[in-house]
């Protein structure tokens, strides 16, 4: 690490919704400047206009806040950098453009759609890679093949044209990655990519590396996508004259389907089960609805901790951080060069975690807007219970409201399978017997029942096995959950007598 200021920055596009990999990229971002006392920026990158989806920028302010992401910098924030959107900036973009053309590194292309389709056809033809280069750009209509005077004409007439680099021939471009060591590329394998658009804006090329520089960015740390364009990054630092401050490039390991094979896509996740964007999003253009993770359920420090470990590995054996030990042992020499798969199972493992150490009490609180909106009404210190009751048996807290609403309600519905199973002549006797017992108890506690049921059992002369499930159904309605005297001490003596002889005037035997 040099002397520099760490400062780096996340920078995605209005777009569309945030992929969970763009969290992971702002995640990483995040965690490397707060290691190192630096700065971590929000630009957005909207120079393609065309590409433009409306929310998507508040959508991605509102994800990384969600997931404790903060910015020192940003188009929310300010900053001595001001403005962080492109599109506000880019009439600074023209003047680095036109310095590259005046230096012979960049040149204007009049070339129209159908003439660049027609180029692309004939390299097609002969086997030669089919890009604006060094080679097929000596048949093109630009400033390198039309005299100073035609392209003067052209320019002054107002005739479209763009601006693109101009790449050597046969160079090796070489730059050192932070993740994956030495990187050389050949020129030829490159084309001269378009730096700044008919329509007055730079292309993300361009633009990125003026941003990066007048930001001073200390390192870029983006996805595995943006590694066949560092070599063009590295060209156009050089022909800027900004080497010496080239950032140190660190290019993130993709995020990949479950199974392996690919790249984790915006499509996936619903389609696979899971979701792939931090909140749920809505085209504004179609309605279709894609889920996020924050309205299924994950806790926001679950989503990071899985995010943290998909392609990142610590020094010793531990899965569970909080953002603080993230911060203190994150490192880009531990991120792997390989792609990581997303395991839905571990990221249920991750948020049931979170579910168990979080406080009842708060996790009611969250709760009360679901249960009411739900018909139900209940004390916030009985939730709480309910909560402490209930966590264990879900993968989400909204489940502990749909799963547990008999603690809410009379059972409607009792378990057909064990009906079916268990429920045999004198069913009724023995709850109408129970719930006798249960209302002699003057103390209805947890061990009070369990006794009472015990030797209610006894004096029949039956096992406690042969009627537990007997007795959670008739009082919840279901075949599982939290430990049975407990539920019946926090139910109460009133509501478990009529609930025990409900059931036992109401349900009847299941025959074949």
């Amino acid at each position: 690490m040099s002397d520099r200021r760490v400062r780096v920055r996340f920078a995605p596009s209005p777009t569309g919704p945030l992929h969970i990999g763009g969290v992971r990229t702002a995640l990483y971002n995040y965690l490397f400047a707060r290691k190192h006392g630096g700065d971590c920026l929000l630009r957005i990158e909207d120079t393609d206009q065309n590409r433009f989806v409306p929310g998507a920028e508040e959508y991605i302010l509102e994800a990384l806040t969600w997931a404790g992401i903060r910015f020192d910098e940003g188009p929310h924030n300010g900053g001595p950098h001001a403005p962080y959107r492109q599109s506000e900036r880019k009439d600074m973009y023209r003047q680095y453009a036109m310095q590259l053309i005046e230096a012979g590194h960049a040149y204007y292309a009049f070339d129209t759609t159908e003439e660049l389709d027609a180029m692309r056809e004939r390299l097609k033809a002969g086997s030669t890679p089919a890009q604006y280069d060094a080679v097929s750009r000596g048949s093109m209509r630009n400033s390198l093949t039309l005299s100073a005077d035609e392209v003067e004409k052209k320019l002054s007439a107002g005739e479209p044209y763009v601006i693109r680099i101009k790449l050597p021939r046969k160079e090796e471009v070489r730059f050192h990655d932070a993740i994956r060591g030495w990187v050389v590329v050949n020129s030829s394998q490159m084309d001269d990519k378009v730096l700044f658009k008919s329509d007055g804006m730079p292309t993300y090329h361009l633009a990125n590396v003026v941003d990066d520089y007048l930001m001073d960015i200390s390192h870029v740390i983006r996805g595995e996508e943006w590694l066949p364009s560092a070599p063009l990054h590295v060209m156009l630092y050089r022909y800027l004259g900004w080497e010496d401050r080239m950032p140190v490039f660190a290019h993130l390991p993709l995020l990949l389907k479950p199974e392996g094979n690919g790249k984790l896509s915006k499509r996936d996740g619903d389609r696979l089960g899971f979701p792939v964007f931090p909140l749920q999003w809505t085209d504004p253009a179609s309605g279709e609805v894609s889920s996020g993770y924050r309205e299924t359920g994950y806790d926001p420090h679950a989503v990071v901790n899985m995010l943290a470990l998909l392609g990142w590995h610590p020094s010793f054996n531990r899965e569970l951080f909080t953002m603080d030990e993230l911060i203190q042992e994150f490192s880009l020499e531990k991120v792997s060069k390989s792609g990581a798969k997303f395991d839905l199972q571990k990221a249920l493992w991750f948020n049931h975690h979170y579910l168990m150490e979080k406080d009842p009490a708060q996790l009611a609180a969250e709760l009360m807007p679901q249960l009411q909106e739900a018909g139900y009404q209940a004390e916030q210190d009985y939730l709480a219970k309910v909560v402490a009751m209930m966590r264990e048996k879900v993968g989400f807290a909204k489940e502990i409201i749909s799963q547990g609403k008999y603690f809410f309600q009379d059972p409607e519905t009792f378990d057909s399978q064990v009906i079916a199973k268990k429920w045999k002549a004198g069913t009724e006797v023995f709850l109408n017997e129970l719930a006798a017992d249960y209302a002699a108890l003057e103390v209805f506690s947890a061990e009070a029942t369990e006794e009472t049921f015990k030797t209610r059992c006894a004096t029949r002369g039956e096992t406690p096995g042969q009627w537990m499930q007997i007795l959670r159904v008739a009082v919840s309605g279901a075949a599982a959950g939290p430990p049975v005297f407990e539920m019946l001490s926090l139910l109460g003596k009133e509501t478990i007598c009529r609930r025990l002889n409900h059931a036992a005037s109401h349900i009847t035997p299941i025959t074949a």
